[in-house]
């Protein structure tokens, strides 16, 4: 079997923490180029921009996009017109109208479009997804709470539109949410919270729910020092489930059940090489629909402004 060759595209931090070691550890996929303005890596092809690896680089058959997202969909876009398979980081764009054309593509092309939804491949979520089938919903409390500055150290494109802000890592939250229950949900409410020299939010409070009225609160802030918050509790008929770690962790009425590695990205790139052998594509979009709808009906706040 002849492996995949993978471009990437954007050498931020996100790429050399996490995509460029789970693609090595991947067998039947190999690194073969990378595409940066002002980054490279050692002993790796690298060209300046998309379009000239695309022109001049090595033969390659797919492309992980880790660019900021304002401006992943013209990119995927030109590598889809190019043949390649395209895994979008999370979030897939910066609005649902730009990915419709994108998943079209795809289509039309035979390739693989794949929106990473990473948070949802931690060793701890699929059991909390089969153990919650059998289980009544009583409510739902989510506390995403990181250092902006320890996680996106000078990435001011975070706060600028379109970066989303703190639902960056918030988005992650609600791609498992929405993976382990069963209804839909849907937001009910929604308090942003905006520094007086920035355009999307350091922190939010939403109020979600479900067809049956399950309340459901998410609390998520980029200003967290000391200890880092990744957690969804869930009240069930059947006792308490806790997720934590950002998924890695369950715990059943405080007992661990699960406590797995961070190996979320090479599960993410195994489901990558299994889309691209058929040419099948993996885009859902309920995460960046309950973002979208956040900034529709939140009420705005304006708080101090926040320096990196």
């Amino acid at each position: 079997m002849t492996a995949l060759r993978v471009a990437i595209v954007g050498l931020g931090k996100i790429a050399r923490d996490q995509h460029i070691p789970a693609i090595a550890a991947t067998s039947g996929m190999t690194l073969v180029a990378a595409a940066d303005p002002r980054a490279s890596l050692p002993d790796l092809p690298h060209f300046a921009s998309l379009d000239e690896l695309l022109r001049d680089g090595p033969p390659f058959d797919a492309v992980a996009v880790c660019t900021p997202p304002q401006v992943r969909s013209r990119q995927a876009a030109a590598a889809l017109a190019a043949g390649k398979h395209v895994m979008l980081e999370k979030p897939p764009g910066t609005s649902l109208a730009e990915l419709d054309p994108l998943i079209a593509a795809a289509a039309r092309a035979g390739k693989t479009l794949f929106a990473a939804w990473h948070s949802r491949f931690a060793a701890a979520v699929e059991p909390a997804r089969q153990w919650l089938a059998s289980r009544q919903v009583r409510s739902v409390r989510i506390e995403w709470k990181e250092d902006v500055r320890v996680w996106h150290p000078g990435q001011g494109w975070i706060f600028a539109p379109g970066g989303f802000g703190v639902f960056d890592p918030g988005i992650n939250a609600l791609s498992i949410l929405t993976h382990i229950l069963s209804e839909p949900v849907l937001v009910t409410a929604a308090e942003l919270s905006f520094p007086a020299n920035r355009d999307a939010p350091i922190a939010a409070n939403l109020s979600l729910s479900d067809g049956s009225g399950l309340a459901i609160s998410a609390a998520f802030d980029f200003r967290q020092t000391g200890p880092q918050i990744w957690d969804i509790v869930i009240e069930t008929d059947g006792g308490t489930l806790k997720l934590s770690s950002g998924g890695a962790r369950l715990a059943l009425d405080g007992e661990v059940k699960v406590d797995g590695k961070n190996a979320e990205y090479r599960a993410l790139y195994r489901r990558f090489l299994e889309l691209a052998a058929t040419g099948a594509s993996d885009v859902d979009l309920v995460p960046l629909r309950l973002v979208a709808d956040a900034f529709l009906l939140g009420k705005r706040r304006i708080v101090d402004a926040f320096e990196d």
